[in-house]
C-alpha cells in the first residue's frame, strides 16, 4: 500500500509535483517569477495574434461580400455590350421604337449594377491610365494632348475600387 508521501505523479516521473518544484521547493524563487513572467507574455502574445487573426478574418469576409457580385457583372457586360451593339445597329436602320425600348432596358440594367457599386469607366478625354485602359491603337491627333484618350472602343466598368473590366481605348498621338 503506498502512502500519499511515496505517491509519484505519473507526469512527472523524476520526484517532483509539478514544473514549479512544488513538492521538492527545488526551484528558485528568482527562476519561478522568470518562468511565470514568460508564460505571462506568451499568453499575452498569443491572444494579440489571435485578436489580429480576428480582425484579417472579418477584412476579408467583408471584401468577399463586397466584391462577390463581381464575375456575375463580368459576365453580364458581354451581354450589355451585345446590347448596345443591337440599339445601336436598330437605331441606324430606322427602327426607333424597338431601339429606345432596348435602351430603357439598357439604363435599367445600369442602374441595377450601379446598385451594387458597378459604374463605367469614364474614358473620353481622359489622360491614358494603363490602371484602367487597355491601349488598343494611337491615333494621331493635332488637337489634343498626346496620351488622351481620343475614342473608347469598348466600354470599361469597375467594381468599388477595383477594375472589373478595362475601358479599350484609342490613344492620341503627335501627327
Amino acid at each position: 500500500m503506498t502512502t500519499p508521501e511515496t505517491e509519484r505523479d505519473p507526469q512527472y516521473p523524476d520526484g517532483d509535483a509539478g514544473p514549479a518544484g512544488a513538492a521538492t521547493g527545488a526551484q528558485d524563487p528568482a527562476a519561478v517569477l522568470k518562468e511565470r513572467d514568460e508564460l505571462k507574455d506568451q499568453l499575452l502574445r498569443s491572444r494579440a495574434e489571435f485578436a489580429n487573426y480576428q480582425k484579417r478574418a472579418r477584412q476579408q469576409a467583408e471584401a468577399d461580400r463586397e466584391y462577390a457580385v463581381g464575375n456575375l457583372a463580368r459576365d453580364l457586360l458581354d451581354a450589355m455590350d451585345n446590347l448596345e451593339r443591337a440599339e445601336e445597329a436598330l437605331r441606324a436602320s430606322g427602327q426607333e421604337g424597338v431601339s429606345s425600348g432596348l435602351e430603357m432596358v439598357r439604363k435599367q440594367i445600369l442602374a441595377t449594377l450601379a446598385k451594387y457599386k458597378i459604374e463605367p469607366i469614364e474614358a473620353l478625354g481622359q489622360h491614358f491610365d494603363p490602371n484602367l485602359h487597355e491601349a488598343l491603337m494611337r491615333k494621331p491627333a493635332a488637337d489634343v494632348p498626346e496620351g488622351t484618350v481620343v475614342m473608347e472602343l469598348g466600354k470599361g466598368y469597375r467594381i468599388h475600387d477595383r477594375v472589373l473590366r478595362p475601358s479599350k481605348v484609342a490613344v492620341s498621338v503627335s501627327p
